[in-house]
This record gives C-alpha cells, sequence and structure tokens, in this order.
C-alpha cells in the first residue's frame, strides 16, 4: 500500500510559512524561496547577536570616555587607574553611571586617582 504525504507535506510548508511572516511577498508565499531566506535569516540572526555586542561596547566606551574627560582624565587613563586599583566595575556599569549618576562617576574617578 502506498503512503500518501499530503498531509506532512502540507504541515511542513504551514511550518516554513509561518516562520517566514513579516517577509517580502515571494519569499512569504513561495515554500521553496521562503526556505531559502528562512536560512538566510537565522544566519544573520546569529551575526547580529555578535555585532550587538560590539556596538553596545562602543557606545559604552564613548560615554565613559566623555564623562572621563569631563573629570580631567581620558579613557584609557581612567580605565588604567581601575585596574591598578583593583576595581572591577566594568564598562556597561561605567557607562550607566557616566549617564544616569554624574556624581557617582566623579566619585568612582577621584577614588582610583588617587
Amino acid at each position: 500500500m502506498r503512503v500518501k504525504r499530503g498531509v506532512t507535506g502540507h504541515q511542513k510548508h504551514r511550518k516554513i510559512r509561518r516562520a517566514t511572516k513579516g517577509f517580502s511577498h515571494s519569499n512569504r508565499v513561495s515554500v521553496k524561496r521562503g526556505k531559502q531566506a528562512l536560512t538566510k535569516s537565522l544566519q544573520y540572526q546569529t551575526r547580529d547577536r555578535k555585532n550587538r555586542k560590539r556596538t553596545m561596547r562602543e557606545l559604552w566606551n564613548a560615554r565613559i570616555n566623555a564623562a572621563a574627560r569631563q573629570n580631567n582624565t581620558t579613557y584609557s587613563q581612567l580605565i588604567a587607574n581601575l585596574k591598578k586599583a583593583n576595581v572591577t566595575l566594568d564598562r556597561k556599569v561605567l557607562a550607566e553611571l557616566a549617564v544616569n549618576e554624574p556624581k557617582a562617576f566623579s566619585e568612582v574617578v577621584e577614588t582610583v586617582n588617587k
């Protein structure tokens, strides 16, 4: 007895169509194009997660540098002094302090520069 594959085929197609919701017309409607677009989008997703980390670190460094210069020091001097003083604040926290709590950031700079 032969096996009819209509149900499983439709399920696979429906799975791809649900995953490609929001894609452009041909990538959404055509199963073959949708599968290709979905594969590519997952590759982009992985790449862009890495890039987001990179760009956020750039932003934190710029914010720390701007706040450090307001406190008469530079980014590189501040980071070097933090390491010498064994202060384990990471760049994300330092940038958050620089933006939202400038007085606390100034105190950190003063503590480190002593």
